[in-house]
């Protein structure tokens, strides 16, 4: 039984070798599951047992600088990101509509092949939030919801960039969310320069409202699937993980909306968290690829995570 499974394993391997678009072939990562795969179970046992091990007996690390750098590298990446999204389709041919994946070899295709495979690439780069948290001993932030998006993504992400690289409307998402990394980063690297610059971090309130506007464009970008009369999309399984996805976090962060600025609700401990952190400014709590987890520099970066009921720091 042993050796069956193992050769079920092995001929699956090949068959998505096979399937691998041959336009993103020689991508580094993506020349099969197993290199990415091992990357991000690395990182999990980093994350939940061997950073931890490794920090509990010496001091944390005050890192500001390099967060600062860090966001602003983030910032100038996603721009990028989104830039090239543009460029590639959504701003010269695109229709907005019924977008197929274009399996050519055009210079546009091309162009959206990369693209897609760096925000693909820039997931692994964000794996860093975590390693801030081990090296900080933030370890509360790191919960098991925290892990399992931060290594979910990339690796759900390869499935898509393996098969269907210039992605057509099934990339809307991707360059939506690139954009709002511009404006997150963008947050968290002035929260952490200091508090000469709390003074124009006003605007916190409204990057959760931002959040929960970019589920509402990518569920309704990818709901005309559904209406309209033909659409010939080659794999209607991304159009419909695409539309779950943003449902099920608009309405989870619609209830963080509702308790933390409708009610008044706060979350528990900010302000002894800020301070312990050198930072006189108010923690944020934001969305972000569906995330929620505190940046690093006591301010919060949404992924995703949020109870049923509560809202708790990750």
């Amino acid at each position: 039984m042993l050796r069956d499974a193992v050769s079920n394993i092995l001929r699956f391997h090949n068959y998505l070798q096979m399937r691998i678009d041959a336009r993103v072939r020689d991508y580094p990562l993506m020349q099969g599951p197993v290199q990415m795969t091992t990357i991000l179970i690395a990182y999990v046992i980093f994350s939940l047992y061997i950073g931890p091990r490794l920090m509990a007996n010496r001091k944390a690390f005050r890192l500001n600088t390099a967060m600062v750098i860090y966001n602003l590298g983030m910032v100038l990446l996603n721009a990028y990101i989104v830039y090239e999204f543009l460029m590639s389709g959504w701003a010269t041919t695109f229709t907005w509509r019924c977008d197929l994946i274009d399996t050519s070899d055009s210079p546009q295709a091309l162009r959206m092949v990369r693209v897609a495979w760096l925000f693909y690439f820039s997931k692994y780069i964000e794996l860093l939030d975590t390693v801030f948290f081990v090296l900080r001993k933030k370890q509360s932030q790191i919960t098991f919801l925290h892990v399992f998006h931060h290594s979910f993504m990339p690796w759900s992400w390869w499935w898509g960039v393996t098969l269907t690289p210039a992605g057509g409307m099934g990339s809307f998402h991707a360059m939506v969310n690139a954009t709002v990394h511009v404006i997150m980063y963008s947050y968290y690297g002035l929260s952490a320069a200091g508090p000469r610059f709390q003074k124009y971090l006003w605007w916190k309130k409204y990057i959760t409202a931002i959040q929960l506007t970019q589920f509402v464009l990518v569920s309704i970008h990818i709901s005309q699937y559904y209406f309209i009369e033909k659409c010939d999309y080659q794999v209607p399984l991304w159009i419909h993980l695409i539309w779950m996805y943003g449902m099920f976090f608009f309405l989870l962060f619609s209830n963080f909306w509702i308790q933390a600025y409708v009610k008044g609700k706060r979350l528990p401990n900010t302000q002894d968290k800020s301070k312990q952190n050198g930072s006189t400014s108010e923690p944020i709590t934001v969305v972000a690829n569906g995330k929620h987890m505190e940046n690093g520099n006591g301010h919060h970066h949404t992924n995703g995570k949020i109870l049923l009921g509560k809202v708790k720091e990750i």
